[in-house]
Formats: C-alpha cells, structure tokens, sequence
C-alpha cells in the first residue's frame, strides 16, 4: 500500500465529482492496484460512494468486493441491485463470490443466486462453514481423465483457457472422478504426445476434506511446500482446490485470531475501524470476567489486612511478585499456544514441555528473585524483607511457568479454544499465588519485619 499514492488519488476523485465529472473520477480510482483501489473506497463519504457506485462497471465492482474485508463487502452488496449484484460475483471466483452470499442475508442471497449465470460453481460452496477446507477451496480447477494423452490434455488446457488464478496442478481423476493422481505443466509439455496421462503422473497426492478445519489445511500446506492443494469429498471424488493465496488469508485469520483471543477479544473481526456499539458489546463480556478474577485476588489480599496494617511496607512490593509471575507466565503461554496453534504440540511432549517450562521458570526465579531481594535489603536495610521477597519471586515464576504450560494442554484436551480462556486463568493463578505467597512469608517472619 501506498500512502501517498492513496491520498493524491482520493484528491483526484473528489475534486472530479465536485465538478461533476463521475467518469474522471472513476478513472483516478481505477488507476490504483485494486488493493489501493479498495483502501481508497473504503475512505470516500457516502454520498460520494452513491454518486460513483452506479456508474463502475460489473468487473470493477467485482474487483472491489473481491479486495474489500469481509465487513465492508457486505455493506458495498446490500447497497447494489440484485442485477448488478449478480453480474459482479459472476466475475468473481466461485469461493470469493460465496463468501459474500454467506454473509448476505439468506433471502437476499437466493434472490441474486437466482440471477447469477455461474451459480453453478458457487451454490456448492455455501454448504460448507467458512473455516473449513470446503469453505475455502474453489471450484475453478482444471482435472483430466486418466486415460487421456499428453497431447489431448494439452488441447483441453487451451479451450479452458485458464486464468491468472488458476492453480498450476493439473489434477487426474478416474471414471468416478475420484482423485487418482496430480500433472505438473511441465510434465505435461516434456512428455510424448501419445503418452498416457497415467503413464507420468504422481500417484501420490496430499489432499484434504471437504470438513478438515482451515487451519490444519495451512499446516499440511505449509509443511509440505505446497502452491495449492485439491480438496476431496469422502469417496475422495474431487470436489475443489484450496491455492497458496486461500493460505495467506487463512494465516492471516488465525494469526489475527490467536492474537485476539491472548487479549481475551473474543471476536477476529474486530478492528479500529468497528463501530462504537459493537466494540464495546463485543468486548465487554471478558471484562466482566477480568472483573471476577481480580475480585478473587483481592480476596486474597483481604485475607492479610491485618499484616498489611500492622507492615505496611508489603504492600509496597506484593505486585512485584505478582508482575513478575505474570510476565513468566505469559512467556509459557505465548510459546504454548503458538505451539498448538502450528500442530508442534504433540501428546508425547506435554509432560516434557511442562517440566522444562517449571524449570525454565525456576531457574529465572532464582536469577531474578535474587537480584531483587539483595536491591531491597540495600534499599530497605532488611534482610528478611528482602529474604521474603525473593523467595515469593522464585515461588511464583516457578508456579507460573507451570501454569503456563499447563492450562493450555488442559484446555486443548477439553476441546476449548486454549488462546481465548488462557490469559484469564493463568492471571489468576499467578496473581492469587503471588499475593498468597509474600504475605503469607510476611505472616511467618513478621517479627523480622518489625
């Protein structure tokens, strides 16, 4: 994206439709990448939207819905025609063109299905949840017959006439058209004429279902090298092809997904941009429970008023103990989570991995534990202040590095999402234990203190 390059076509456009002039302003908009193209739509007002919108051509709109988020696609669709509609997602890939009729309204959708010419290739893609490889693969694919030669799948590749987007795998399928084994262009080209297609195929082809989850579809891509992969249904009769660009929007998601749920932001979607109710709904429910568990450990704390009253220098120091378990925890779970969310975490490394993280975090408790604890007695002038508090350090970092590790195998085996509901846990274990730890210490060695 290009800043500059953005603002200098917005100018362009608005003083055109100040003049009156829709076609100049039209043509400043198509002179972007269509990515640029939909940032600066994105920014225009609505009134100049509606003064533009009627007069893009069917391929310009396609371009856009295609390039736009999920959230302003719809907006730009419910604002057309069923006619123009129609005509834009027929320009459009079969998988990009039922993203946009799964958000539609069910009846608005089958209106403009109704009306679409190559509703044949996307009607079959709306049966399947987005997040899934058959959300996600598209139905333009080029496939051959087994028994066909080099030179007849040459000729059918030119009347197919694929474009840009169309996968280099060329794919073979037998008389039930079920998946038998997958052509590179190459191949095809260096091979005799008369050969069979069978005869230099590669019978081994990794493929995917129709419901395999989107993210173990990007794994196996990803692990294997691989610019697309064919999608199968349980007779393993071909019914798609997910391409490495599906894979980039895939990791994009996830990512953006994980990230959300470690800020307990419960849903992807939402951004800067959201409107004001909606972050606010949407956000709010995991404040309640951040409310809950901070709650408890001032609970702990209440526990120790009369301590704290009677020294009142632990107060002073009981969120160190608390920040530093926090951060050690956050540490396991970040790694953790990563891990499960690549497919790294397997059952045969949980007991393992949660050992080293206890460890890892022990060995970082004594480091820094006796740091601070010799800072505070020099500070302080008290040694079993100081004493106290880095034996709640090392305590606390050692249980955080468990817990860490630990909550998110026990959530994934629970079959919970282990990023969404991790950081709540793991906050309130490492601050209640912290608090519980150092002032608890501080009861023991309370002559000391005085």
């Amino acid at each position: 994206m290009d800043p500059s390059r953005i603002e200098y076509a917005l100018e362009r456009i608005r003083a055109a439709l100040a003049a009156g002039q829709i076609q100049a302003a039209i043509e400043s908009l198509r002179e972007l990448h269509p990515a640029d193209r939909a940032e600066a739509f994105t920014d225009l007002e609505d009134d100049e939207v509606a003064a533009l919108l009627p007069e893009l051509s069917s391929r310009t709109t396609a371009r856009l819905l295609t390039e736009l988020g999920d959230r302003e696609a719809v907006d730009l669709a419910e604002t057309l025609d069923t006619d123009r509609l129609a005509e834009a997602l027929d320009r459009m890939e079969p998988d990009e063109a039922a993203d946009v009729l799964g958000d539609l309204d069910p009846r608005r959708a089958a209106e403009v299905v109704a009306e679409m010419q190559a509703a044949k290739g996307v009607v079959p893609l709306l049966g399947f949840p987005d997040n899934t490889a058959g959300g996600r693969m598209t139905t333009s694919f080029i496939a051959f017959p087994e028994t066909i030669t080099a030179a007849g799948a040459i000729d059918k590749l030119r009347q197919a006439e694929p474009g840009s987007d169309t996968p280099y795998y060329l794919y073979v399928q037998d008389r039930a058209g079920r998946l038998v084994g997958v052509v590179g262009v190459r191949d095809l080209l260096v091979a005799s004429p008369e050969a069979a297609v069978a005869s230099f195929m590669k019978s081994e082809v990794k493929s995917v279902r129709t419901r395999d989850d989107q993210e173990a579809v990007a794994r196996l891509m990803s692990r294997y090298g691989l610019g697309a992969i064919p999608v199968v249904d349980d007779r393993d009769v071909m019914q798609g092809v997910i391409s490495h660009d599906d894979l980039l929007d895939v990791i994009q998601q996830e990512a953006t997904e994980d990230l959300y749920r470690l800020a307990n932001l419960p849903s992807s979607d939402l951004s800067i941009d959201s409107p004001l109710a909606t972050s606010v709904r949407r956000r709010l429910p995991w404040l309640y429970v951040n409310a809950i568990t901070a709650l408890f450990a001032s609970w702990v704390i209440g526990n120790f008023q009369t301590l704290l009253a009677q020294v009142a220098v632990l107060a002073v120091f009981q969120s160190v103990v608390a920040g530093m378990g926090g951060n050690t925890a956050t540490q396991s779970l970040t790694l953790m989570v990563r891990a499960i969310a690549l497919g790294d975490m397997e059952s045969r490394k949980a007991k393992r991995t949660v050992l080293k993280e206890g460890l890892t975090g022990l060995l970082h408790g004594v480091l820094v534990g006796s740091v601070v604890g010799l800072g505070v007695w020099l500070w302080k002038r008290n040694l079993a202040l100081g004493a106290i508090l880095a034996v709640a350090i090392v305590g606390n970092m050692l249980v955080a590095g468990v817990v860490g590790a630990l909550v998110p195998i026990t959530l994934r085996s629970l079959k919970l999402d282990p990023a969404l509901a991790s950081s709540v846990i793991v906050t309130t274990f490492t601050d209640s234990i912290g608090f519980a730890l150092f002032l608890g210490l501080g009861s023991l060695f309370l002559p000391h203190l005085r």
